[in-house]
């Protein structure tokens, strides 16, 4: 009854920390720093976020997304028609450590469909041109 979530891409931290967010079916979510999960020989699995195993065998509750994300990244959970963008400020709430239980969201977005990165845009370093006012 396992479910096999796609791929996402790791990217480059370039000095900046980076976290893992994971959300359940249920609606809880967790965010960590990405260093607190380690790199495991020959495939060997790690637990992102906790779910009790009775729950996980009979299908109750599985994670539905997890993503990679830096602290001026913005993150948008999608549920069915409903979208929240938070701010890394936002996430407070549902930090923790790698293995917890998390927070559970608010209703109305506990049904997460996936969740979506939006990456920082890098701000443009060129003089500000002020604007005329000339009439």
């Amino acid at each position: 009854g396992a479910r096999i979530l796609p791929p996402r891409p790791l990217p480059a931290s370039n000095g900046e920390e980076r976290f893992l967010m994971a959300v359940s079916n249920e609606g809880r979510m967790l965010v960590f720093p990405l260093e607190q999960l380690p790199e495991m020989a020959k495939g060997k699995g790690n637990k992102i976020i906790a779910i009790p195993s009775a729950r996980v065998q009979s299908g109750e509750e599985y994670l539905v997304d997890a993503v990679s994300f830096g602290i001026n990244d913005e993150v948008v959970l999608h549920a069915g028609k409903r979208h929240l963008k938070l701010r890394f400020a936002d996430l407070d709430h549902y930090r923790g450590e790698r293995g917890r239980r998390g927070h559970k969201l608010p209703r109305g977005l506990q049904r997460v469909d996936q969740i979506e990165v939006l990456p920082a845009i890098a701000e443009d370093l060129s003089p500000s041109q002020e604007p005329d006012t000339h009439e």
